[in-house]
């Protein structure tokens, strides 16, 4: 094909070319402590940026305590999350772990209450049930028996001291050390790691005790 000659370039219409305008740059979301300010300060436009930022933290930690969603999942994410907010509101953050690890405490203690609250429920639940229910053991099966297992660590931690609970929840599960459980709970090391001692033997004594 013959190269077009200069008079038919010439002669070709021109594309009209547009200068795009400045692309804006999007703003980079607020730091924790930008939203923690935020709360202090009573500012309503911070609370959907707190929730988009500790959401995964909060659910996950409740999914972890039960081992499930709950019918009432929502609730008790909404529960934690008010906790947190009135934590902030009040000052009562010291900073001294990240918030995000300060979120997965407050919803641990959401988790773990809801959880001794069921066990009282329960209690007076069971006091009906005939001789002959309560003789019913679980369906044989591996993948049950294991889920048969977890739910009853679980009703042991609802029954121990919920310091104990909490501190071996912290660090066995959800795998905080004990210099964070520390500052978490407001004692000391040592005191973190005795409850964590003390909260193992009496888990493993409950465990032995129901076998």
């Amino acid at each position: 094909m013959a190269n077009p000659s200069r008079s038919q370039i010439a002669g070709a219409p021109r594309l009209r070319v547009v200068q795009a305008g400045p692309v804006e740059a999007k703003a980079p979301p607020p730091s924790d402590e930008e939203l923690i300010q935020a709360i202090e300060n009573c500012d309503g436009s911070a609370a959907d940026a707190l929730y988009e930022r500790l959401f995964g933290v909060v659910d996950g930690t409740l999914y972890r305590v039960f081992g499930r969603r709950e019918v009432d999942h929502d609730d008790l994410v909404q529960t934690a999350f008010e906790q947190i907010v009135t934590t902030l509101a009040r000052r009562k953050y010291a900073r001294a772990c990240s918030l995000s690890t300060w979120a997965s405490t407050i919803a641990s203690h959401v988790g773990l209450n809801a959880l001794r609250a069921r066990r009282r429920e329960r209690r007076v639940f069971d006091r009906g049930v005939s001789a002959d229910a309560e003789r019913l053991g679980p369906v044989s099966g591996d993948g049950e028996s294991r889920e048969s297992a977890r739910a009853e660590i679980r009703g042991h931690l609802a029954a121990m001291a919920p310091e104990k609970a909490t501190t071996l929840f912290l660090h066995d599960v959800l795998g905080h050390e004990l210099a964070e459980i520390a500052v978490m709970t407001g004692v000391s090391v040592s005191a973190a790691q005795s409850r964590l001692v003390r909260g193992r033997r009496e888990l493993q004594d409950r465990v032995r005790g129901s076998a």
